[in-house]
């Protein structure tokens, strides 16, 4: 069946927690350890990595950023409380396929709570998924709309929204430990990912050798509807990885990523990952 990973409250709006988050204590929380390597290693599974990943402030150059946003917000916002906090992966913790971007957008994802959510690249990927039957509506708006995956689950290898879409090399390597984390914690079950790009792809691949799985040599090269297989160092499943042109509003209104194309290269990566898509 599929389910919706909750951030990390009951409440149906993440902004309930995020209204102020310059008096967020969840730093302070003996639960939220300060560093994501000891606070990644310590979650027991998937609902609770998702809920301590919230409470992460170790790039202070994110964490401004991404409140700052919060405090200044975009006119068409300006009534809407931000979520202002990393974001945790969305579907079910059992997905055979993973889909994986770059970071939330400032205000997209930062704003609404849930990844790919509430802005253009969202809008395009969810309408895709839904489409080939892995979603159960076409649109996502925010956290709490009713939105379900079926046999997906989307993260991103930086948590946090960065100044002009793009963080560094440093902020990229100190958020690893939760996507390497939150694969390992997936491995029964995961035999796909799709990389949203070549940011993305690069990312992904010492993640997928922490996590278990082999390289090959040379380093397999990015580009839209590549393939790399990588074996499964315990002799288990292997895992193979898709590249996908990045579904930002670049890419898709110059026509280097089409529907048709987005579509397609989904459908191949979910058959397989074991799925029936349409």
């Amino acid at each position: 069946m599929p389910t919706e990973a909750a951030p990390s409250s009951p409440a149906d709006e993440p902004s309930h927690l995020a209204s102020d988050p310059a008096s967020d204590q969840a730093a302070d929380d003996p639960e939220h350890p300060r560093h994501p390597t000891e606070a990644a290693a310590r979650a027991a599974g998937l609902a609770a990595l998702d809920r301590v990943v919230t409470g992460c402030r170790a790039c202070p150059r994110l964490v401004a950023w991404r409140e700052e946003t919060a405090r200044t917000k975009r006119r068409a916002y300006q009534d809407q409380d931000y979520w202002a906090r990393p974001i945790p992966g969305f579907g079910p913790p059992d997905a055979p396929l993973v889909l994986v971007g770059l970071a939330p957008a400032a205000h997209g994802a930062n704003r609404t709570g849930r990844i790919f959510t509430g802005d253009p690249s969202g809008d395009l990927l969810y309408a895709a998924l839904y489409e080939l039957g892995l979603a159960n509506r076409p649109e996502s708006v925010r956290y709490g709309d009713g939105l379900e995956l079926s046999g997906v689950r989307i993260t991103d290898p930086v948590r946090c929204a960065p100044p002009d879409n793009k963080p560094s090399t440093a902020e990229r390597d100190t958020c690893r430990p939760w996507i390497t984390r939150e694969l390992e914690l997936m491995r029964p079950t995961v035999r796909t990912v799709v990389a949203l790009g070549g940011f993305a792809w690069q990312a992904m691949l010492p993640v997928i050798a922490d996590a278990g799985w082999r390289l090959p040599r040379p380093r397999p090269a990015f580009g839209h509807a590549a393939v790399a297989a990588f074996p499964a160092r315990d002799g288990g499943p292997d895992l193979r990885m898709y590249g996908c042109y990045h579904v930002s509003p670049r890419n898709t209104n110059t026509g280097r990523l089409t529907t048709a194309m987005l579509r397609d290269l989904l459908r191949e990566a979910a058959r397989s990952a074991g799925l029936d898509p349409r």
